[in-house]
């Protein structure tokens, strides 16, 4: 057995090569497969799935009926909503072209990387392999099908970005000056790159 220093609740199934991080709790009917490392002050939802292996940052939220699969890479800070899907496979079959069940050995699971701070709302689907950024937001019952860069806020099927978040997870406002300000922090943003935003250094 591995580091064991979190909560699990008795009905959640927790494998006994999983690593759960001081602080962090593993509620009601969840599931936790081999391997699997969740780092400290985590959650995990009712009857949310972390797949084997999964790597999980430092105060993670999975909510309920989640379903994180395998090779998914989430930072630390990421929020994942309720009923979220991150896929693992890019021609999802049961069986193989000459009827036979498809094994372990006939796919290469490929994962969604989540980038530190960023949120996936209720209900969506990322396609995996995607990388989602820093401090991205995508809006609930979205699916998401490409990169999402850092900070911005996609939507939609298949998910568009329609503005830009910071780290506080408020849209973003434009500026005369061609910068983009938080309404909640005051802190400032700027485009280093064609749809690419990074925060001011204070001054």
């Amino acid at each position: 057995m591995t580091a064991r220093s979190g909560y699990v609740h008795p009905t959640a199934d927790v494998a006994d090569t999983a690593d759960l991080g001081a602080g962090s709790k593993v509620w009601h009917y969840a599931q936790v497969r081999e391997d699997a490392s969740i780092g400290a002050n985590c959650i995990v939802g009712r009857g949310a799935y972390v797949g084997t292996g999964v790597i999980m940052g430092d105060n993670c939220k999975v909510q309920n009926y989640a379903l994180v699969y395998e090779p998914a890479r989430l930072g630390n800070g990421v929020f994942i909503g309720p009923a979220v899907v991150l896929t693992n496979d890019h021609f999802p079959r049961a069986i193989n072209a000459d009827g036979t069940q498809k094994s372990a050995d006939d796919w290469h699971p490929v994962g969604v990387d989540i980038r530190e701070g960023a949120s996936i709302g209720a209900n969506s689907t990322c396609i995996a392999p995607i990388v989602i950024g820093r401090w991205a937001l995508v809006g609930a019952g979205s699916v998401v099908v490409k990169d999402v860069p850092d900070f911005a806020l996609v939507v939609g099927s298949p998910a568009k970005r329609i503005g830009w978040v910071g780290t506080a997870g408020h849209p973003l406002g434009h500026q005369p000056d061609g910068t983009w300000l938080c309404p909640v922090t005051g802190a400032r943003y700027h485009e280093i790159a064609p749809n690419h935003l990074a925060e001011l250094e204070n001054e």
